[in-house]
């Protein structure tokens, strides 16, 4: 697992949406061989589409030939729905880039039978060759989508019913109110993200320290879902230097030191534009 270190906020999510747009860049995706994305939604990847845009409308990278898949979505909310991930993705990211409409996937929260629709989610994944980078934010308690502390760690794309900390968290969405906030969710597993080639996980702020300190010194627990992130054999957190603040001053020497003999290959391409 690699760690990166960057100022702030922003630095981060300069980073992460260069590193995407390098990966999409080098793998030359075509429409018999398309480059597979996983998304979030949520305050975190902000910044990162905003980025993605920037490059896109620069000229510097497409995504005709990018597939994607978020990893979640509230349960009974229309896609029009103003706090509906349907809605958000299309306001923050699709509809600025140039992605084919039937090349974006969400799960619809107002399907009759939901588990069909859980189904046929992972079937999708399955039927394009799998997601080759799948980007996520988590949780101040090491939550991963809608993949709670005590999720499975091998948990495929289901319901799940909010916690009262989740409600709480994401009331800002909805006037503040909590009783606006969907109590189920459609959701990716903690399985189905780890299936992903690679995974890159974004975590900023020091309500966040916790959770990346179990994250990288901590062991695996379902109780912290993002540990799981070690038995990953290509997954990068990125944080900012807030986020790290319960880390040992060893742990952060020894990532630091390990990426500064780093050099991505998007670099060249996407960092100085």
């Amino acid at each position: 697992m690699r760690l990166i270190i960057k100022k702030d906020y922003d630095a981060c999510a300069k980073w992460t949406a260069d590193y995407i747009a390098g990966k999409i860049y080098s793998a030359v995706p075509t429409e018999e061989k398309p480059f597979v994305l996983g998304l979030p939604t949520g305050s975190t990847p902000l910044g990162v589409y905003k980025r993605l845009v920037e490059l896109y409308e620069k000229g510097l990278i497409s995504f005709k030939n990018v597939i994607t898949f978020n990893m979640d979505e509230y349960s009974n909310l229309d896609e029009n729905h103003p706090q509906s991930y349907h809605y958000f993705m299309n306001e923050n990211f699709f509809s600025k880039i140039d992605i084919k409409k039937e090349n974006v996937h969400i799960l619809d929260g107002t399907a009759k039978n939901p588990k069909e629709e859980c189904l046929s989610y992972e079937q999708m994944i399955r039927q394009v060759g799998g997601i080759d980078l799948f980007l996520g934010g988590c949780g101040g308690d090491g939550h991963i989508a809608f993949n709670e502390p005590g999720s499975s760690l091998t948990s495929r794309t289901r319901m799940k019913t909010l916690t009262e900390d989740t409600i709480i968290a994401n009331a800002r969405f909805f006037g503040g109110d909590c009783s606006r906030v969907p109590r189920t969710a459609l959701t990716v597993g903690i399985g189905t993200i780890t299936d992903a080639k690679e995974v890159l996980i974004m975590m900023t702020g020091l309500s966040k320290a916790d959770a990346l300190q179990h994250a990288v010194e901590e062991s695996v627990s379902q109780m912290w879902p993002v540990t799981i992130l070690q038995m990953h054999r290509n997954a990068i957190i990125i944080a900012d230097d807030a986020c790290t603040d319960k880390l040992r001053v060893g742990t952060v020497k020894y990532f630091n030191g390990i990426e500064e003999k780093v050099t991505d290959s998007y670099e060249s391409v996407f960092s100085s534009k």
